[in-house]
């Protein structure tokens, strides 16, 4: 399953997230944390229920909802209503991932997938990693049932620590790539940061594109806009998949004639890049389905 693109949608707002679909993202995320003001949290409940239970909503994207860090419970009530999974007039709730906000140990996880149990629920778990006991946790984070994704959060993280955001993210690429190792360890996916200002697509493009060498597999936006140049950063184009399809191609004959080592294009072959070659397989796979 790709995880290129994750689209934030605010639970306060039917409308946009009714729409969100149609960006074209890998995922969509329905916030219920900070999109929505304090006041409005049970407004944004019974929205996100409405769309979840409805037959007519079935995205081809991966349906998530971020839920708050101090009212969990409340969230799941509220997306079940007085029901459990299985809505009581036989619709079900389309519900394939919950993120958790500022993540900050394996309990954490455990905890939220209890409480997800407890409703018969069994969604994918998002763990936001996104202050210094998260970035400080994330591998035992991305160890634990049923954490599927380790999400990297710069922005709070920059508020929890104290440091000073700037264009080159210096002051926060040493947890950048703690969280992407922590998440490689484990064998989840790793969903980068937010940019943040959604009108700078160029900047956005080269941020992406920076995520990918770090070994992300995706990237959060905040805008429609930002979908597709974050897809296409995580998207290899014809040169990558024709040199993939060219190195596993020639390591099938090599073990088919018993040889170790073998050659591509000049270039000794060995298992790092056909790891590579193996992902950018998969990353095509996920281009052609979209």
């Amino acid at each position: 399953m790709a995880r290129r693109s994750v689209l934030f949608s605010p639970g306060d707002r039917p409308e946009l997230m009714r729409k969100a679909p149609s960006a074209g993202a890998d995922v969509i995320c329905f916030d219920l944390e900070d999109a929505v003001a304090p006041r409005r949290k049970g407004e944004a409940r019974t929205a996100v229920r409405e769309i979840l239970v409805d037959p007519e909503f079935d995205p081809a994207a991966e349906v998530c909802v971020r839920l708050t860090e101090a009212e969990p419970s409340a969230d799941l009530d509220g997306l079940l209503g007085s029901a459990t999974a299985a809505d009581t007039d036989g619709r079900n709730l389309r519900l394939d991932a919950v993120m958790l906000p500022k993540a900050e140990s394996a309990a954490r996880v455990a905890d939220a997938a209890a409480l997800c149990a407890d409703r018969g629920l069994d969604p994918a778990v998002f763990a936001l990693v996104e202050t210094a006991a998260g970035v400080l946790s994330a591998q035992s984070i991305a160890a634990a049932e049923p954490t599927d994704a380790l999400v990297f959060g710069a922005e709070d993280l920059a508020a929890d620590v104290g440091a000073t955001r700037t264009e080159d993210g210096t002051e926060v690429l040493y947890a950048r790539e703690h969280v992407v190792l922590a998440a490689g360890a484990a064998g989840v996916d790793a969903i980068d940061t937010v940019y943040t200002d959604f009108s700078d697509l160029e900047g956005l493009r080269a941020d992406a594109e920076f995520a990918l060498t770090l070994g992300y597999d995706g990237k959060m936006a905040i805008h429609p806009a930002q979908v597709a140049p974050i897809t296409e950063a995580f998207t290899p184009d014809d040169d990558e998949i024709e040199w993939a399809e060219r190195v596993l191609d020639a390591r099938d004959e090599a073990e088919r004639e018993g040889r170790g080592v073998f050659r591509v294009d000049g270039e000794m072959i060995d298992a790092p890049l056909i790891a590579q070659a193996e992902r950018i397989r998969d990353l095509a796979a996920a281009r052609d389905t979209t």
